[in-house]
């Protein structure tokens, strides 16, 4: 592959091995050898084992949990880049963390996703590549480009592949209804929504169903699980209008807190969600785990190679 920046190199954190081996194998590409090491006292060592002076460099390092961890060593790997001499850097973060934080909705709180951008940049991020940010318009906090990928194809995929009859989409969120349109488009479905009121950061009270689901197989699509309490609710409620099979498709699987023991407890019949969060030994007994590696490996060599990168989602 060639580029106006030089040879490609692949440059793995430790916040998802797995996936970024499988990003390679997809490129063809080894990972660069580095050392991504800790300091007795817990500090980031980092040391690169590779010559990359002029080349275009993509770091894989999803934000996930431990959060804090994985950020200050995606910022230490982007430094070390750029006083390496790197042609262009490319901060691939599959998932964004504090992209929550993006705005301020009350006095004295952080915009916490534009630290983000603004560490990123400060570090030598000439480019981000992230998936199903939770507030799209976090790409306005940039001055580089964003590359925003989605889900959605790879999620597809596996529910057409269900056969599912008389499908219906459901956005437990209000907020999520342009995410579920684009599904239901794509699988010639009906919409439905589940008026949620949020008490708390972290509980809801759902109001009602808008849309029928009665009878129907019922889609259920969100970019995230952190906790699992709306979109466990949402599966509850729909179940008792009469929904018959439920899955639910989400991007990115958080899975903190109560959020197992909610989905297994929730009457769902399959669980979909990408590899763009490790999973831990304990997970929900429906889940299935797509992978985004190829997706992810297609768009770094389309950004190598100069070619559109929104041609993937047509």
């Amino acid at each position: 592959m060639s580029s106006a920046y030089g040879d490609i190199t692949l440059i793995s954190g430790n916040a998802h091995v797995e996936l970024s081996k499988a990003i390679s194998e997809c490129l063809d590409q080894p990972l660069a050898s580095a050392r991504v090491a800790r300091f007795t006292d817990g500090e980031v060592d980092i040391k690169l084992d590779e010559d990359i002076r002029g080349r275009d460099v993509f770091v894989l390092q999803p934000t996930c949990p431990p959060v804090n961890e994985n950020w200050v060593e995606l910022l230490l790997l982007l430094d070390t880049l750029r006083r390496a001499s790197a042609g262009r850097i490319t901060a691939v973060m599959p998932y964004y963390g504090y992209a929550r934080k993006d705005r301020k909705d009350e006095g004295r709180v952080p915009i916490s996703a534009k630290v983000v951008a603004n560490t990123l940049v400060a570090c030598g991020a000439d480019r981000v590549v992230t998936l199903d940010m939770h507030a799209a318009q976090i790409q306005g906090f940039y001055d580089i480009p964003v590359d925003h990928l989605y889900a959605r194809p790879v999620l597809l995929d596996e529910v057409e592949a269900m056969g599912l009859d008389n499908p219906v989409v459901v956005t437990p969120d209000v907020g999520g209804t342009k995410m579920a349109r684009a599904y239901a488009k794509r699988l010639n479905a009906d919409l439905a929504i589940v008026d949620k009121r949020r008490i708390s950061g972290s509980e809801t009270m759902i109001e009602h169903v808008i849309g029928e689901v009665e009878g129907r197989n019922c889609v259920i699509v969100d970019d995230m699980i952190s906790t699992g309490g709306s979109i466990t609710q949402a599966a509850a409620i729909l179940k008792t209008k009469g929904a018959k099979a439920i899955v639910i498709a989400v991007s990115h699987a958080v899975f903190c807190g109560p959020a197992v023991d909610r989905l297994d407890a929730a009457p769902v019949d399959a669980i979909l969600v990408t590899d763009s969060i490790p999973q831990g030994e304990k997970r929900p007994r429906k889940l299935k785990v797509c992978s985004i590696a190829p997706l992810v490996a297609q768009t770094i060599r389309s950004i190598h190679t100069s070619e559109s990168v929104s041609s993937l989602f047509e």
